[in-house]
Order: structure tokens, then sequence, then C-alpha cells
């Protein structure tokens, strides 16, 4: 029925005048509303996306500009310092190491490493490893643990030690290469990680690279056998005694001590997934691809090898 007509024998029918008239207005509004004519439609505000469907959550945390450093010292106000002191056996790390204080705040006595040494690093460098530690921080947990994860073997996940943990013994984490886990230590707000005279065992072909521990505060492991990168909300301390090793990344908000033992970083931004554990690579060409890094001597890229170099060519293409 058209308006008009409409309008006529509404106006015609034995109702209250008001009440007539605000039909009448309410009509009006609905049939500019539907008019063909876009001058006389309605504007309405358009309709926001919600805020979940342009979240970025799903997205694997980075540690962007600090993937590279085996060991970091990110204190806050240029407060980091790294000590590495050689004891038996001769103590070596394999990736860069980094501070947020001077020169004079990274002191190296003896130890051999392989990769460069940065102090202070960059602030991007800071942002990154913050960045990440706050995006570990949010992670939820799958389980709770507690003990000392002594004869545990752990499938893929994310388990967290609501205060500290002190860990001893052999945990074993069986998983295919792409298999990833996230330790959470002290996700109540305080806790510390201890491992003393620990071991990780990985098992099924899983990588040590793809292990993540987040620790709300110190982290600390002796004579251990250790995987995985930590994010200490402090300081960490690792001391062989003669038999420890470190395959991943110690990364904290304070001072990083290691004494005695094998450092072994890994390469690749992603947490809990992605990147590889690099031995120290054999420089000379013949030798065949190495699949290793070689440190500050040639800028962080491949060995000669990868390059295709041969004997009596070597393989830095294009002035790489």
């Amino acid at each position: 029925m058209h308006l008009k007509n409409f309008r006529k024998r509404l106006t015609s029918m034995p109702v209250p005048p008001g009440f007539a008239a605000g039909i009448i207005a309410t009509l009006v509004l609905l049939s500019a509303a539907c008019s063909n004519d876009s001058s006389s439609r309605i504007s309405a505000p358009p309709i926001l996306p919600d805020a979940s469907a342009r979240s970025s959550s799903g997205a694997a945390l980075s540690l962007g500009a600090a993937s590279s450093f085996a060991v970091l010292s990110a204190a806050a106000n240029g407060g980091g310092a790294v000590t590495c002191t050689n004891t038996p056996p001769p103590t070596t790390i394999t990736g860069d190491v980094g501070s947020s204080g001077g020169a004079a705040s990274v002191v190296n006595t003896g130890c051999t490493i392989n990769g460069a040494i940065v102090a202070p690093v960059s602030a991007q460098v800071l942002a990154d490893f913050n960045s990440a530690y706050d995006g570990l921080a949010g992670q939820p947990c799958d389980q709770f643990l507690t003990g000392t994860l002594a004869g545990v073997t752990l499938t893929p996940g994310v388990y967290c030690f609501a205060a500290a943990a002190a860990l001893t013994g052999t945990l074993t984490l069986n998983g295919p290469a792409d298999a990833t886990w996230l330790f959470k230590i002290g996700t109540s707000g305080t806790g510390a990680l201890t491992g003393t005279d620990f071991k990780v065992v990985m098992a099924g072909g899983a990588d040590p690279c793809n292990v993540t521990w987040w620790v709300a505060e110190a982290a600390t492991m002796t004579t251990s056998n250790f995987v995985g990168t930590i994010l200490a909300g402090a300081g960490i301390t690792v001391t062989s005694g003669g038999v420890g090793t470190f395959n991943g990344r110690a990364l904290g908000k304070a001072g990083v001590t290691i004494t005695g033992g094998t450092l072994t970083g890994c390469t690749g931004g992603s947490l809990g997934g992605g990147g590889t554990v690099k031995a120290k690579c054999n420089q000379g060409v013949g030798n065949g691809p190495e699949g290793c890094d070689p440190g500050n001597s040639n800028n962080r890229n491949p060995s000669n090898d990868e390059r295709g170099g041969t004997p009596g060519n070597p393989g830095r293409k294009g002035g790489h």
C-alpha cells in the first residue's frame, strides 16, 4: 500500500491524534530508508569488525633482532653484564654475546666465543627481547607441574610451575622435529629456575631449539646438560662443573655468568619452533656443505662450501 493512501486511511480511523501522528512519522522514515534514491537513505555508521578478528595472537612469537644471541644480558638502563670464565673443560660459546652495557660490561677470561661480541646492543634488540618475554608470559598453560621432573617424559605442550622449580635427574622430551615445548616458571608472579645435575634428553627427532623456558626470576644451571632457550626475568648463571653442556640460548634481564662447559646457540627468531643448533664451521673449502655457523669470521654467512666454493676458488660470491 502506498504511503499516501495509508496516511488517509489512518487519519480516518478512530485513534488518538498523537498516536496517528507518531505512526505516520515512523512510516516516513522507513520509506526514506527503503527508497531506491540514494540521496534519501538514512546514513548509518559502518559496522566495525570485532577486535579479535584483527588479532595476531595466532602468530608465532619471535626474538627478532635478539635471535642471533646465544648469551644476552638485557638489563634496563645500560646495566647489562656478561662474564665468561674458562675452566676445564674449555668454555666455548657458539653464537653472539651481547650486553646492554658498554664494551667493558662483557668480561671474557679465556673463553672461546664463536660469534660477535656486541656491547652495547641496539635498542631494537632490547625491545624485541622484552616483547618476546612479555608475549610468553601471556601464554596459557596446558598443565601445571611440580617436583624435580626426574624420570619424566613429556610430549609437546605448555607446562607451568606456579612458583620456583628445582630440577634434577633426567627429563625426556619426546616429539617430532617440529614439536614445541614451553616451560613457564613462576606463573604466580615469583619463582626461579634451578637445575642441578639436570639432563634434558630429546627423543623422537625433537629439536633442542624448539624448547623455551620462561622464568619469572633468575635461572641457575649447575653441572647440567640443558636444552632450550631461557628468557629470565633476572640473571642467569651456568656452571659446568666439568660435565655441563647447554644447547640453546641464555637471555636474561640481568647479568649472565658462564663458567666452564659448552654453550651452543640456536639460529632463527621463532620461540618454541624454528631454528637449529649450529656447530662451529670448518672455514676451508673442499669439506662439503657443513650446515654450520662460522660466527663473526664471515659475517654469519654459511661456510665457504655452502657458497659453492672449491679448493682455490672460495665460495664468497658477489662480494659477500
